[in-house]
């Protein structure tokens, strides 16, 4: 087994158990999916010598949280079991999907799939658990693969696809290095 089926395998562990829980158990569950999705972000390049790759995971993850701190700071939002006003957005979301989205610039679709679907699971327990809102969680998302996406550069960039926008329209640029 690779190092990039770790998401999975944690999502195939966690998804019948967190199935029949209560909140607290689909809190826990998003807890240990969360941390495994950092885990790999960080371990996978790290067994591979891929230090610029773990240092932009790092970075990804560290953007998200950074974020999303400053954003519970200003919106208070109320969480739905009533716990605190920190509701917005999710952190749990946010660090889970930056990590998600290195892993699948840096190392392609077999990494990044796993990872995201990992990432969505944390997502949906996070409502689950009565944490947070679908808007909530929705952000956390957003803010989390824009981080991962945006600071993470591709392992091997000899053919690199770019989207680009213009005035009156958009498109791909197919890059390739011979």
């Amino acid at each position: 087994m690779t190092p990039t089926y770790l998401p999975i395998l944690a999502l195939g562990l966690l998804w019948p158990a967190a199935a029949q829980a209560d909140a607290r158990g689909w809190d826990r569950a998003s807890g240990i999916a969360r941390n495994a999705l950092v885990g790999a972000a960080l371990g996978i390049p790290a067994v591979q010598g891929d230090w610029r790759g773990d240092l932009q995971a790092a970075g990804s993850m560290a953007v998200a949280g950074g974020t999303t701190f400053v954003l519970k700071e200003l919106v208070h939002e109320r969480r739905p079991d009533g716990s605190d006003d920190r509701g917005f957005p999710s952190g749990h979301t946010s660090i889970s999907f930056a990590a998600a989205a290195s892993l699948e610039k840096r190392y392609g679709w077999r990494a990044g799939l796993p990872a995201l679907l990992v990432a969505s699971f944390v997502g949906v327990a996070r409502v689950r658990a009565d944490k947070h809102y679908v808007h909530d969680v929705l952000a956390g998302a957003a803010i989390g693969t824009a981080g991962g996406f945006l600071l993470t550069a591709r392992h091997d960039d000899a053919v690199r696809l770019t989207p680009w926008s213009a005035h009156r329209g958009g498109g791909l640029a197919l890059a390739m290095r011979f």
